[in-house]
C-alpha cells in the first residue's frame, strides 16, 4: 500500500512542478488545427468513396 501512496504522490509532484502546460493560445491553435486537418481527412474520405462507388456502378451497371 505504501508503494502505491508513494506512486500518487510522485506523479501529483510530477504534474504541478515538472510538466510544461500549453498556453491558452497554444492550446486554442493546437485545436483549430485538430479540426481543419480532421474536416480535410473527412472530405478526402468522402471523395474516394464516391470515387470508387462511381467506378464499381460503371463496372456492374447498377
Amino acid at each position: 500500500m505504501e508503494r502505491l501512496i508513494l506512486s500518487i504522490k510522485e506523479s501529483y509532484n510530477e504534474l504541478i512542478n515538472k510538466v510544461t502546460w500549453p498556453t491558452w493560445g497554444n492550446l486554442q491553435q493546437s485545436t483549430i488545427l485538430v479540426l481543419v486537418a480532421s474536416l480535410i481527412f473527412a472530405l478526402l474520405v468522402f471523395l474516394i468513396d464516391s470515387v470508387s462507388r462511381q467506378v464499381v456502378n460503371f463496372f456492374y451497371g447498377i
